[in-house]
């Protein structure tokens, strides 16, 4: 008889939401990590009273009842609105596209004027049918804002032309002809008070957890210890990448606490322009003190500089580059992944896919009625 009914391999959101269904129904779970912490790559640690994203911004949003009523069993979520600004060479500009944008960049005032100078600019490119970003972006905003507000910034992301990145990476842009500054169009959004670590431990409360542990190191005697596996690293590390290495994109960060109350007045601010190395500053403090009376009383700050870069072994894999040859590569992996009967590939490494984390927890739920039924 094997200990345990479930071995969970990753204590990020998918593991800790199968293993939370998997021992509400009654089944042994061991989850394990490699990391020294539970949350994955959502984890937060405390720096000055600030919950730092240690692994990039992570602002929750859904519109899925179900997956809202189940994290709240777990936290309590803040008010928080996603309203992010861009900085082109020191010109700020509303994000996302809106009335705000448009006012700043053209002059326009009304929404009938915008449309009409977005059609223009759309008229002069001559573009019908997207083949790639750059066309599918200038499609939906317009030449102007694509140059100063989307080009640089997405060639620094993703370490590519935007002539040769897919058009359905930006088909989800928000352009809004109002003036609504909420970046997610979510019913429900905000940010777990006391943050996200805390949220998981809750998630994970009553299961052994063993952190720090390799499970590549010592596959084989911990797949003994139980009936089934589910597993959410990467796909393609499982099968010791046999058929060559799926592409990522990597994040690199630059965290600093600063002897100041507020160093940018914004949660996030993305840097646009081609010649600035990095993508955008998070600034901590402003995803829970959403007052800035309240965010002041604290006098330091924790800002992080985050920078993209080709994912290479022994980085963290963020992105998944869902171009043609790596899907193709991906089905491969797939089909090698079907015929591991005891194993269960979840999660956006385990899927080679991007996930927000809804969606993440969407799956896992989906996942653990489908097995525990």
């Amino acid at each position: 008889m094997a200990a345990y009914d479930y071995l969970v391999v990753g204590a990020g959101l998918y593991g800790a939401v199968f293993a939370r269904e998997a021992t509400d129904a009654g089944k042994k779970v061991l989850v394990i990590d490699i990391r020294p912490n539970v949350a994955g790559n959502v984890y937060t640690e405390d720096v000055e009273g600030i919950h730092v994203h240690k692994y990039g911004a992570h602002i929750f949003h859904t519109n899925n009842a179900q997956v809202w009523d189940y994290v709240t069993r777990f936290a309590t979520f803040n008010r928080f609105t996603n309203s992010p600004v861009a900085n082109f060479h020191g010109e700020l500009y509303s994000l996302p596209f809106n009335m705000y944008t448009f006012n700043k960049m053209w002059g326009v005032v009304t929404p009938e004027e915008a449309a009409a100078k977005i059609e223009e600019q759309r008229r002069e490119a001559g573009i019908t049918e997207p083949a790639n970003l750059e066309e599918q972006a200038i499609s939906l905003v317009g030449t102007d804002i694509y140059e100063k507000l989307i080009k640089g910034y997405t060639e620094k992301q993703w370490g590519r032309p935007c002539t040769e990145l897919p058009a359905f990476i930006i088909k989800r842009l928000p352009v809004r002809l109002t003036f609504d500054n909420n970046y997610f169009n979510a019913l429900y959004q905000g940010i777990p008070v006391g943050g996200y670590t805390a949220m998981v431990e809750n998630m994970l409360e009553g299961i052994e957890v063993r952190l720090s542990c390799d499970y590549f190191a010592n596959k084989e005697e911990l797949d003994a210890l139980a009936d089934r596996v589910v597993y959410t690293g990467a796909i393609d590390a499982y099968f010791n990448y046999q058929l060559g290495p799926l592409e990522y994109r990597s994040v690199r960060f630059e965290t600093e606490l600063l002897d100041k109350p507020n160093f940018q007045g914004n949660a996030a601010v993305n840097y646009t322009d081609r010649e600035t190395p990095w993508t955008r500053i998070i600034e901590h403090k402003w995803f829970e003190f959403g007052k800035d009376a309240e965010g002041n009383d604290l006098p330091k700050t924790v800002i992080s500089r985050e920078y993209s870069s080709e994912w290479k072994p022994g980085d963290e894999p963020y992105y998944p580059v869902n171009d043609a040859k790596n899907g193709a590569l991906y089905e491969k992996y797939r089909e090698l992944a079907e015929a591991e009967t005891k194993v269960i590939f979840g999660g956006r490494l385990g899927e080679y896919k991007y996930y927000d984390m809804d969606a993440v927890i969407a799956s896992a739920l989906a996942k653990a009625a489908e097995e525990l039924a």
